[in-house]
């Protein structure tokens, strides 16, 4: 009882997190599950629960989508997350944890170093963004920051660019729990965990967009990006020690 609820409570942080900071929550969900399950089941939980969590983020944040990121990144997002999820399967769990340790530790130093890198708002790196964010996603768990430096290009408002970024994840999402249950990461006994983390998934994003209401993304973006290397530092340090 006590795993589940800790379980729940981070889930539920990093959701709000996600949420409020714009990277999704599976920069911080997938490193914290890795501590309840092995890192292939904790590939499948992420699948389904983002299905769930991106549908929250499209319902509180509905004002509007740019339809041409969506098609232009979503498109290349699911062709590259599903050769992603398809290659996953050759890698040990563990191989695939550093990998996440190393992605989340380079790419929260990078941001909070260069805090000013900025993306070019042109076709052709939306569609870059794309690919490489959904191959990510698909090998890694979370690919989410790549997709929000991309988009960040193109100063979208708040609302627009969180319902924009949760339509092409729901895309992706989709796309990679079809591999995953196919590869054999959607386990029987996970699946009580799914209506219980759409629970979590609607409560965090109504309190992050909440939060959003006071706080500007980029007063808290700096917290979560040292959160982000913390977390990627921790889980490389399981394997060190």
């Amino acid at each position: 009882m006590d795993y589940l609820l800790y379980f729940i409570l981070l889930a539920l942080l990093a959701e709000i997190i996600g949420t409020v900071g714009g990277f999704g929550s599976s920069m911080l969900f997938v490193p914290i599950a890795g501590y309840f399950l092995d890192f292939h089941s904790v590939l499948g939980v992420t699948a389904l629960y983002h299905l769930s969590s991106n549908i929250s983020k499209i319902y509180f944040f509905r004002e509007g989508f740019d339809k041409k990121l969506i098609i232009n990144m979503g498109l290349a997002s699911v062709i590259f997350v599903i050769i992603g999820a398809l290659l996953s399967k050759y890698f040990p769990s563990k191989t695939l944890e550093i990998l996440l340790a190393i992605f989340l530790i380079s790419l929260s130093l990078v941001l909070l170093i260069f805090k000013s890198i900025k993306v070019k708002p042109t076709q052709s790196n939306s569609i870059v963004g794309g690919m490489l964010s959904g191959f990510v996603a698909g090998l890694l768990g979370t690919g989410g920051a790549i997709r929000g430096i991309t988009m960040a290009a193109f100063n979208l408002k708040t609302t627009v660019f969180i319902a924009t970024s949760a339509v092409i994840d729901l895309a992706i999402d989709l796309s990679r729990s079809v591999v995953y249950s196919y590869n054999g990461f959607v386990h029987k006994d996970d699946l009580y965990l799914i209506p219980i983390l759409l629970v979590v998934s609607i409560i965090g994003t109504f309190i992050g967009k909440k939060i959003l209401e006071k706080l500007s993304e980029e007063q808290f973006k700096s917290t979560v990006l040292v959160l982000i290397l913390l977390t990627g530092c921790i889980t490389l340090g399981k394997f060190m020690f």
